[in-house]
């Protein structure tokens, strides 16, 4: 895994996934201390980053192989990006996602042609049912997060960031980046240490779902004790990947944990100050650059917003909730 695949799949990509903006809101910058911007990977294609690295695995696969189908295992966004790009390629996919995932998650799949299969994710082993399926059909699973590929692709949000950033005069900052397995977060680590050396790169979590934090704070892959009980469903993942936890630990700095209610605020606020819609868990890095500036340094903050796939009546709470 390194930059040149990064670069690779930023060609593949090109034309396909859209470039987001970097945007500010003076409102958030005072709320934060500091100048704020936001990267709204919620206006990419299927409404999160995923597509990125979906594209970017499928469209990398050998013909006769990419024809029989591809598998992928999530709870919603993933499920999406891969469900679109199969679709595009003209090539079946079998999507394996949580019952208790969003409604809207698992309709948009479905709506996108992909055969959509539940399962219990807190008595069963989705890896294992994946690699299952797989073999039975033939398919060619392609990961959430721990696939050097699907990593390539995520890591364009990076490319994107250092060139965007520098554009607005910040060549140093905290990066902010939700992060469930690490892929996202690996792979703007690896872009940003080759374009923006000067920035650091910080895993966001859930509270009690601080499996990266943890991990990185003990130079060991750690794991969480549960896998449901957040609202953050998009980012709750047993623990860091084999690939990517190296790459965090080399390269990333301290993660910062944030509570439910703050994403619930941070949602609001970016659908107030910036007109954007954001779910949960894709709401983590801004929540943490509003809500917990005492953990972070310099005069600027970058945060992703990984997603805005959210049912309506989640919106709608976390609106009146923390509304004027």
């Amino acid at each position: 895994m390194n930059y040149e695949m990064i670069v690779a799949a930023a060609e593949r990509l090109a034309n396909k996934a859209r470039l987001t903006p970097l945007l500010s809101s003076p409102f958030l910058n005072e709320i934060a201390g500091r100048q704020v911007l936001v990267k709204p990977e919620c206006l990419q294609h299927t409404g999160s980053f995923k597509f990125r690295g979906a594209w970017s695995a499928v469209s990398a696969l050998p013909e006769k192989i990419r024809a029989r189908g591809v598998i992928a295992f999530s709870s919603g966004n993933h499920a999406q990006g891969v469900a679109l790009a199969a679709r595009a390629h003209g090539v079946p996919a079998v999507i394996i996602m949580p019952r208790d995932a969003p409604r809207l998650k698992i309709e948009n799949t479905r709506a996108l042609g992909a055969e959509v299969v539940l399962y219990d994710r807190a008595s069963e082993d989705r890896d294992a049912l994946g690699e299952n399926l797989s073999e039975a059909r033939g398919l060619t699973l392609v990961k959430p997060f721990d696939d050097p590929l699907v990593i390539a692709g995520q890591g364009t949000v990076g490319l994107e960031i250092a060139v965007q950033a520098a554009e607005q005069g910040v060549t140093e900052a905290d990066v902010l980046v939700p992060c469930g397995g690490g892929g996202l977060t690996s792979g703007i680590a690896l872009a940003l240490e080759q374009d923006a050396p000067e920035m650091q790169v910080r895993p966001c979590e859930p509270e009690g779902f601080d499996d990266t934090t943890r991990s990185l704070t003990a130079g060991r892959r750690e794991r969480n004790a549960q896998l449901t009980g957040s609202i953050c469903d998009a980012i709750i993942t047993p623990s860091p990947g084999e690939i990517t936890f190296p790459i965090l630990h080399r390269l990333c700095g301290p993660g910062v944990v944030v509570s439910d209610q703050e994403c619930l605020a941070a949602m609001s606020e970016a659908f107030r100050r910036l007109k954007i819609v954001l779910e949960p868990g894709g709401a983590v890095a801004l929540a943490a650059a509003l809500y917990h500036k005492d953990e972070i340094e310099g005069e600027a903050v970058i945060a992703v917003a990984s997603g805005g796939n959210v049912d309506a009546a989640l919106f709608s709470d976390a609106l009146q909730s923390f509304g004027d």
